[in-house]
This record gives structure tokens, sequence and C-alpha cells, in this order.
């Protein structure tokens, strides 16, 4: 049984983080381990993790390195050689109890180094999908997630290649993270997880939704909700370096 280290991002995540380690804890797969990757968070988070769930083990950084920066200097300490498998996770999730046995099975099946994504669902709304799958057309400057705010029916449910993984839950091996030297942390907040895909694609890496591993998300919390300007600025300054740096005349 291979072992997966589960990686969650934290930044003042005292008011939701709770739910999504119980959930992580709950899961069925064995040979697993969490990590919190905590960026300088100054809302206790990380002392009630310490304090609560002693069996997790919490790297602290000395700033908020965002979410590129973040997770790229877990990956930089990492000596472990008996990691096979990372997963990224928000702290605003829940997952289901069979998350990590799901993708496992999918690297099984479809190759070890290839990157993975479950099908995310809204935390207050139900069967509404936030995720099922990634499009990308830089023609057009378009980047959106397949599914997304439509109820949940069969079409979301088929095993198919993507254009991308999103952050919010990205499966996949350590060999590939450490071959992609992790995130461009030039795109500072949104987008590092597709042009990650990009760029594995490039190097023969396929990204797979896979429907069975499924999860709740709750959009946005550390930026003020699914519709905040801070959020759409974010993404529209990240969205016009992607196209800069893998547009179509390039």
């Amino acid at each position: 049984m291979k072992h997966v280290e589960v990686v969650i991002l934290n930044w003042n995540g005292l008011d939701i983080i709770k739910p999504c380690l119980d959930s992580v804890l709950a899961n069925t797969y064995t040979n697993y381990s969490v990590t919190i990757v905590d960026n300088h968070s100054d809302d206790g988070s990380v002392e009630m993790i310490k304090k609560e769930y002693p069996q997790i083990h919490v790297v602290e950084l000395d700033k908020n390195y965002l979410f590129a920066g973040g997770y790229n200097r877990y990956f930089q300490s990492v000596k472990s050689s008996a990691i096979k498998y990372v997963m990224l996770l928000n702290n605003d999730t829940i997952v289901d109890k069979h998350l990590i046995e799901e993708f496992v099975s999918a690297a099984a099946q479809y190759g070890e180094d290839n990157i993975y994504g479950g099908k995310i669902f809204y935390h207050d709304q139900g069967d509404k999908i936030w995720y099922a799958g990634g499009s990308i057309n830089l023609k057009l400057a378009s980047i959106k997630h397949i599914g997304i705010r439509e109820k949940d029916s069969p079409r979301f449910s088929t095993i198919e290649k993507t254009d991308y993984v999103t952050g919010c839950c990205l499966f996949t091996s350590l060999n590939t993270i450490q071959a992609l030297n992790g995130f461009d942390e030039s795109f500072n907040m949104y987008v590092e997880d597709v042009d990650f895909c990009i760029r594995a694609k490039q190097m023969g890496v396929e990204c797979y939704f896979w429907p069975n591993a499924t999860l709740q998300h709750r959009v946005s919390s550390s930026m003020g909700g699914n519709y905040s300007l801070k959020k759409i600025g974010k993404k529209m300054k990240g969205l016009g370096l992607l196209l800069h740096k893998h547009g179509v005349n390039n």
C-alpha cells in the first residue's frame, strides 16, 4: 500500500479547518499522513491544530507566501522517500471518507504520475457542482470549470481526461511535483494550478477527472466569497500572466 501525504495549506483558517481535518482523518485508506503548511496565521489556528490534532505535522512559515509559495516551500523541504503520492487540499473543504482510496485506485489504473481531480460540490448548495473537470481555451482567453453551478447528473459522472485539475483538491505523485519544480510563484494567487497542468501536459502527464472522488468546498472563504472584487481582480491578473506565458503566439 503506497503512502499518500495530504498537504493542506492554511492561513487564518480557525473557523473552517476543523471540519476539513475531521473529514480527512475519517478516510478509509490507511497509509496516509497529514501535513498543514501554515502561511503565518495569527488567528490561533496553528495552536488549535497542535492541541487537538497531535498526529498532524505542522510546517510553520515565516510569512504568508500565498498558494504557490506556501506549497513550494513544503515541496522543497520534503526529504522522505516513503511518500509516493501527494494530495493538495484546501482548508475550506469537507471530503468523502473514500476520497484518498478513490485517487489511489485512479492512479493504479491510469498512471501513477498523472494528475487527478475529483467532483467538487458547493458546501451550502447540496448537489450543485463547483468542479467536474476543467476547460482551457487560450485563443478565447477562457478558463472554466465544467459543470459549475449545475446540478449533479450522469453526464458529470464519467471518468475522462480534462484540461486541468483545480488546486482545491489535486492528487499526483511526488515525482511529478518535483519534475515540474512545483508551482510558478509569479502567478501569486489563482491560475497556478492551470499553469501547473499545462506544463505537466507538455512533459506527457495527463489530467483526469475522477467523479467517484467527491468533496464539498466553501468557495473562496479566504477571499471574501465567490464574487468578491478582490478575487475577480486576482483571477484577471492571473489569466493575463497565463496568456503571456502560454498564449497562442508563444
